[in-house]
């Protein structure tokens, strides 16, 4: 796979030798159990994958670059170019406006822009629709192009079983920049709506076999189907996609269902005839981390560490994982771990930050399971790791352990 040039701030010496050590010893990635890493009376358990991706990579060079080849721009990000706090801090740093919040809203009037301006386009990738007004303003989108390769496969995908005259349904966050996007891009082929669990894909499959009336689908799917979507005609034939950093399972799991749905509907056709047949869409990444996740809780632990943007879709769903076998805390870096005692961590239900008192336990030996998401640093792990050893006495065993990977 490509390397990619991205700041060696970002890079972590130990971190990057666990990972080139387990890379060695299965190079086909069937091995997800996790690393075991002793610090005195602390075991870490690190998760076998996690951390930057292809993609995120990708985005980090093309932003730097475009920075450093063009000194005398003004260079502004559409949106957040990856869902990391300090990475886009990095850009503001260097003199990187952004254009939209994540939610779409602008931050700025649109009228500033002018076509000797510089625009990124972040790694969720952008609507067509946007597209347009840059290129209206004079303004390249693909010059410095951040979208995600794998986003960009499921926009090939849902374009391919829209030409056969299949409606797209989209499995993803609403109001999530990479869903915004895959509608966006979908919609120009075929009939598209968005569905963001398995309740909302319960509730289309009733308007799949007319269980509920038509003209209620129109509120209850508000701002998630495209213009003249006709209930009626364009549910008869479905292809599922999704946002690439949904969990696995979930996705799996909708499809599935709506398959089952359309067969039992429609039981005198083919089966291919009212579904298309899709392989997940995932992105490699997400369900190499989800996978490691589920390997890691093979182990017993006494808490487990998440470390991601408190706004990352496939974070969340790795927090999402660990709260089923064992107390989890969210957090975006080694601040968070206020002292001893005290934790700062998001709550991504309700969307809230808050402290837990006690949350090492007390006992002799502690074993600590981390992982981190798609968007998170090797380094900012790393000083998550030294930041442990210092909070329960073990910071002297820190040498050692470097010793012993690199």
């Amino acid at each position: 796979m490509k390397t990619f040039n991205v700041p060696a701030h970002y890079r972590s010496p130990l971190i990057s030798a666990i990972k080139h050590k387990r890379k060695a010893n299965d190079k086909l990635k069937k091995d997800f159990s996790p690393t075991i890493l002793s610090i005195g009376s602390v075991d870490i358990i690190l998760a076998r994958h996690f951390g930057f991706c292809y993609g995120v990579e990708n985005a980090i060079e093309i932003a730097f670059r475009a920075i450093d080849e063009n000194p005398d721009k003004r260079i502004f990000l559409l949106s957040e170019m990856i869902h990391n706090p300090s990475v886009n801090a990095d850009l503001v740093a260097r003199g990187v406006r952004f254009v939209m919040d994540t939610s779409g809203r602008m931050l700025m009037s649109w009228d500033e822009l002018t076509n000797s301006d510089i625009v990124i386009v972040p790694a969720f990738g952008t609507t067509v629709e946007m597209e347009a007004l840059l290129r209206n303003k004079g303004i390249e989108p693909a010059t410095y192009e951040t979208t995600c390769p794998f986003v960009e496969k499921v926009w090939n995908r849902a374009e391919k079983i829209g030409k056969e005259g299949y409606t797209i349904v989209v499995h993803g966050k609403p109001k999530h920049e990479e869903t915004r996007a895959t509608f966006s891009h979908s919609n120009v082929h075929t009939p598209t709506v968005v569905v963001k669990d398995m309740h909302e894909a319960q509730i289309l499959a009733q308007y799949i076999t007319r269980q509920k009336p038509a003209e209620e689908f129109y509120q209850q799917f508000k701002g998630q189907y495209s213009e003249g979507f006709d209930v009626l005609n364009d549910l008869q034939r479905i292809g599922v996609v999704n946002q690439t950093t949904m969990l696995a399972s979930e996705t799996q799991g909708i499809a599935d269902f709506l398959k089952h749905t359309i067969l039992e509907y429609y039981p005198q056709d083919i089966e291919t005839a009212h579904f298309a047949e899709n392989r997940d869409t995932l992105c490699y990444a997400t369900n190499d981390n989800q996978t490691a996740v589920q390997g890691m809780l093979e182990e017993t632990a006494d808490f487990a560490i998440v470390i991601g943007g408190y706004n990352s879709s496939n974070t969340s769903h790795l927090v999402e994982l660990c709260e089923e076998k064992l107390p989890t805390y969210f957090i975006k870096d080694e601040f968070c771990l206020i002292n001893e005692k005290l934790i700062s961590h998001f709550d991504w239900r309700n969307h809230a930050e808050e402290i837990t008192a006690d949350f090492i336990p007390s006992k002799a030996k502690l074993k600590i399971m981390i992982t981190s998401g798609a968007s998170c640093p090797d380094a900012l792990v790393e000083r998550i790791v030294h930041r442990l050893a210092e909070l329960t006495g073990n910071q002297e065993y820190i040498p050692r352990l470097i010793d012993e990977w690199t």
